[in-house]
């Protein structure tokens, strides 16, 4: 086990090195934050010196290095529009992504196991089969268009939850949180809903095949032909079973949740680091977006390492396949 861990912390580190690499280049050609930050009416002397100040006069090479050097002192640089550092601009509103990336997760996983475990059970069902076209739904409609859609509805139509915001916020763990307020919680709803719509219609379908696979095996005719009760058996023999490959994805999906959380938050207004990110990016802002990408990528990569340590305690036979490869 010690062996296998050292190997996965090993290409996770360089799965960052290598994104560090990529973010940094990619950053650098998304245009010019002088030609924002500075006004149209500055001399030719005032812009030479925002430039410098910048750091932008450096090769590319030069700026990667100090950026490398000053992440690894933990520092991400500071904002060119803000004045502050990035990663405490972002970290201020990370509390706000995570709370919203959660509460979508819990509904997800809350409302697309039982489903799609009963609709591995009762495939030719009327039930079954609704359940199934409802995650295809899930899947085709697109994320802005879903937001849209229930913003319409339950705001505008029939005015049961606010458009957009995150209400009135209380502290809990030493972070800024909406859930445990009525105000928080109703801003909350359809942002939450909207961020696991997708991830619910995949875990549905997901437990649904495994639920069927996992029925055709032995040991569930057996729990059945011994006369165990149907809960029993879905309760002890399928639903045990069918986690593992669920508790992948799940946590694969947590980090997408986190990531990429943008266009929930675009479309409701949500305070997070997805709208932070998206206000950057219109502003050239540098040193904030490579600190959002970086630091979703540390929580992915970090996510995905948490992921392969359970999945190999759940399965040995995962750890022991791969140190023979």
């Amino acid at each position: 086990m010690i062996v296998y861990l050292v190997r996965r912390v090993g290409q996770s580190l360089l799965a960052v090195m290598a994104m560090a690499v990529l973010v940094f280049i990619g950053v650098f050609f998304i245009g010019n934050p002088v030609d924002v930050l500075v006004s149209p009416e500055a001399s030719q002397a005032q812009i030479t010196a925002t430039v410098e100040r910048l750091g932008l006069d450096r090769p590319l090479y030069e700026q990667f290095g100090i950026f490398v050097w000053n992440a690894l002192h933990g520092d991400l640089g500071t904002s060119f529009v803000y004045g502050r550092p990035a990663l405490e601009i972002i970290l201020d509103r990370l509390p706000a992504t995570l709370e919203l990336a959660l509460v979508a997760l819990a509904l997800s996983v809350g409302i697309g196991i039982p489903l799609g475990v009963w609709a591995g059970l009762r495939p030719d069902s009327v039930a079954g089969r609704t359940i199934m076209g409802g995650s295809i739904l899930g899947f085709s409609l697109p994320n802005f268009w879903q937001g849209m859609l229930l913003i319409l509805v339950f705001a505008v139509l029939l005015g049961w939850l606010p458009a957009g915001g995150r209400g009135e916020t209380t502290e809990f763990l030493g972070m800024r949180v909406s859930f445990l307020t009525w105000d928080g919680l109703s801003h909350l709803i359809l942002p939450a809903i909207n961020l696991a719509l997708f991830k619910m219609s995949l875990i549905i379908r997901l437990a649904r095949a495994n639920t069927r696979e996992v029925c055709m095996q032995d040991y569930v005719k057996f729990a059945r032909a011994k006369g165990l009760s149907p809960r029993r058996v879905v309760l002890v023999h399928v639903l045990k079973n069918i986690m593992i490959p669920v508790v992948t994805i799940i946590g694969l999906e947590l980090g997408s949740m986190v990531a990429f959380a943008i266009v929930t938050e675009t479309v409701f207004a949500w305070p997070g680091m997805g709208k932070l990110l998206i206000d950057s990016i219109n502003l050239l802002d540098r040193p904030v977006i490579v600190a959002y990408l970086m630091l979703t990528v540390l929580i992915i990569v970090g996510i995905n390492l948490l992921v392969d340590v359970i999945y190999s305690a759940l399965d040995p036979r995962i750890r022991l396949s791969e140190m023979k490869g």
